[in-house]
């Protein structure tokens, strides 16, 4: 198994946790992206996605002036050498789609299911190719 290094995104877009919801909506839709990092003294600390903007402001009849901070939630975080399979495993058990990777203590990027699924298919993949040439004697 390899390690989820080469799979942090490194390029989060990132808001301030004061700035409203509205704001965020506004960037995600801009930037055509489904979550932002949210940065607390300017340290990457948690994630809001789409799905937590609707249940914190449309849900409750907001009109997005919610410091997006109060809708974004605290992460789970990993190691760049931490296993598919061990990201899997912190997602499921936290119920999210994404992990916090940090390294030396700070935060460096994010890791998303979609990479993680993406490192299991070729992880997959690989096997099965080298199964074929194991029985075909190539």
């Amino acid at each position: 198994m390899s390690s989820i290094r080469k799979h942090v995104a490194r390029k989060v877009v990132t808001l301030a946790a004061d700035v409203p919801c509205r704001e965020a909506a506004r960037l995600m839709a801009e930037r055509k992206i489904g979550s932002i990092g949210i940065r607390v003294d300017g340290q990457l600390t948690g994630l809001v996605t789409e799905r937590d903007l609707i249940a914190a402001v449309v849900a409750r009849g907001g009109d997005g002036s919610l410091p997006v901070g109060e809708a974004a939630r605290s992460l789970p975080r990993v190691t760049p050498d931490a296993t598919e399979t061990e990201c899997a495993a912190l997602m499921r058990d936290h119920g999210t789609r994404h992990l916090l990777v940090e390294e030396s203590g700070e935060v460096i990027g994010l890791v998303s299911m979609r990479d993680i699924i993406a490192l299991m298919l070729d992880e997959k993949q690989f096997v099965i190719e080298q199964l074929n040439t194991y029985i075909s004697g190539r």
